[in-house]
């Protein structure tokens, strides 16, 4: 199942090559649609589904985010299907060509041809401003001629228009040399780098000389500049602008399956995403697959970053290359993006799973609950217990029973409290797990491998006294679940143990809790409005248990019985009480 989060997917075919990329506000319903009834898709989606072998998704902060992204995915693949169906959707770089006095230009096409690309820019007008302001900076040839040493030497070239307007110096005709021309080059880095608060620094100076010498218009004009700049360069829309050149990796493990994903920034955003699996032997260390995650993409791509932010530090080092954990500002954030992928890639697999090997499934969830709770046995049968009462009246108890990690609601049971008085849930829960388990034993039906305790300390060590007594509590296992930080209370441990949120077993265990809560409050609300028709009935004269009891046997409530006509309560009772019953509730004419 894919999350309904904004991300972008990508179709691959029986080779397992991408034929298809895309974005989506939300990933799961954008690519149901691709899955819908045939007549509703284009025939150039129709033959793309047909070709379809195995999805890909990658999860992103944001709409903007899957946008970019998908335009880097698309650069980077360049499917078939994108081809078709992209109808020019592609966005901008600035391009710094690899040369001898190097061009700046924009380009929708990414080559590898060892040129520098900045961007993609979210729109055409936001690059061609960026190169407005590059233009109105520094003095940049623009034309194709190939200026190699001979051909300037030789005077082969004459200066353009350029020159005269004084847009170019001229290197064509040996104007300029190319150390100084690459001194303008490196400014231009740094500007498309984000290194600009000089840059704005000078701008905010000529326009307030501007304005002092009231041209207004020109004014405008810089003040526009300079909010061009700092919309840029204040926050790219999937990085920050000065991460450039880092690899991401993050871990999550799952019983003997860990989960990563790996992303590469180049230039202020994300150039490569890909999330992948492992199964694990046993205790493998979590450095270990670090080292073999890193390896394994090693080969893939062939290099890696000199910087690489981490989940888990690996268990080698890799020389040349800075390795370490991310702890604060925009590199924390990629960290925690690339573990928001990697979890997605492991609910995706688990949904799966249970859908497709569900015996394997529970087997793993059971086995991860073993060990999170330290628990001597699979607890393949569980049970729940939850007492409810309003200031000590109508007390009851309720037994929930799960099998297999899902709740067996046959096996469920009520329990109306007998022996205590007032609101004492101690006791209470001493008298309900006495009763259970004393009769499971008389009728040799076993005993369950794990009792949950709905409440803290108290609550347990109740159930434990109980369990005691009885004889048993070598033979079962007991916990508790609070209700406040959810922290699970283990009987002869001083400290609660604490969950992972996420993890599957604080999930079956609020579960199995919720289901208890849920079966006791609803048994109590019944017994509860039972009671109080009973009492309203006996209040009328002539009324007792024994014409109580053939009242809301036959009409089944005190709504009924107030809605019923004169002869349909005569019918039970006798004409005298239902004259009673009437003029209680209205309408005493007799029919």
């Amino acid at each position: 199942m894919l999350p309904e989060v904004p991300g972008v997917y990508r179709f691959l075919d029986k080779e397992g090559t991408i034929i298809y990329v895309g974005k989506a506000k939300n990933l799961r319903r954008r690519v149901l649609q691709y899955f819908q009834k045939e007549d509703r898709l284009t025939r150039k989606n129709r033959v793309m589904v047909s070709k379809i072998a195995d999805l890909q998704h990658t999860v992103v902060e944001s709409e903007e985010d899957a946008l970019l992204l998908e335009n880097n995915l698309i650069k980077e693949f360049q499917p078939k299907y994108n081809i078709l169906l992209k109808d020019g959707k592609t966005y901008p770089w600035i391009v710094i060509k690899k040369e001898r006095f190097p061009r700046i230009f924009m380009s929708r096409k990414f080559i590898r041809d060892g040129s520098e690309y900045y961007g993609p820019y979210s729109s055409v007008i936001h690059a061609k401003s960026i190169l407005d302001i590059i233009g109105s900076l520094y003095r940049l040839r623009t034309c194709k001629l190939k200026l190699d040493r001979e051909n300037i030497e030789s005077g082969k070239f004459s200066v353009c228009l350029d020159y005269h307007i004084k847009k170019c110096e001229a290197p064509c005709a040996g104007l300029t040399s190319e150390e100084e021309y690459n001194g303008q080059i490196e400014e231009i880095r740094k500007l498309l780098k984000g290194e600009t608060s000089s840059l704005i620094k000078k701008y905010r100076e000529e326009m307030n000389t501007a304005a002092a010498s009231l041209e207004f218009e020109k004014a405008h004009e810089i003040k526009t500049r300079i909010e061009i700049l700092e919309r840029h360069y204040s926050k790219s829309l999937v990085v920050h602008p000065s991460i450039n050149n880092v690899d991401v990796f993050s871990l999550v493990f799952d019983n003997n399956e860990a989960f990563g994903n790996f992303m590469r920034i180049t230039s202020g955003c994300i150039t490569q995403s890909l999330s992948t699996s492992f199964k694990l032997r046993m205790e493998e260390s979590e450095s270990r697959v670090m080292s073999l995650f890193i390896g394994d993409i090693y080969a893939r791509t062939g290099r890696l970053s000199h910087e690489i932010i981490v989940s888990h530090m690996p268990e080698d080092e890799i020389p040349g290359k800075g390795i370490r954990m991310a702890l604060r500002g925009d590199k924390l954030n990629l960290l925690k993006l690339s573990i928001k992928n990697a979890n997605a890639l492991k609910f995706e697999m688990l949904k799966h799973e249970e859908i497709l090997n569900p015996e394997e499934h529970t087997a793993r969830i059971l086995e991860q609950m073993r060990k999170d709770l330290k628990l001597s046995s699979l607890p393949v049968w569980m049970e729940c217990f939850d007492n409810s009462n309003i200031q000590g009246t109508n007390p009851v108890a309720a037994c929930v029973v799960f099998r297999n990690a899902k709740p067996s609601k046959k096996d469920y049971r009520h329990f109306n409290i007998k022996t205590v008085t007032g609101a004492n849930d101690f006791a209470s829960m001493e008298e309900v797990l006495t009763r259970r388990y004393t009769r499971l034993m008389d009728e040799g039906r076993g005993l369950p491998q794990l009792i949950v305790i709905d409440g803290g300390k108290g609550q347990v060590g109740a159930a434990c006294d109980a369990l005691t007594r009885i004889g048993i509590l070598d033979k079962v296992e007991v916990i508790g679940l609070a209700k406040r930080l959810e922290e699970v209370i283990i009987p002869g441990q001083a400290d609660s143990l604490f969950l992972d949120k996420n993890s599957s077993t604080l999930k079956i265990l609020m579960h199995i809790r919720n289901e208890a809560h849920r079966f006791g409050i609803t048994f109590h609300r019944n017994k509860r409005s039972s009671g109080q028709a009973v009492s309203e009935l006996r209040s009328i004269g002539g009324i007792g248990e024994a014409t109580e009891t053939r009242l809301l046997r036959h009409f089944r409530s005190l709504k009924r019985i107030k809605e019923a006509s004169f002869e349909e309560i005569a019918a039970i009772t006798g004409k005298k009480i239902a004259e009673a019953i009437k003029l209680r509730y209205g309408n005493t004419e007799k029919k």
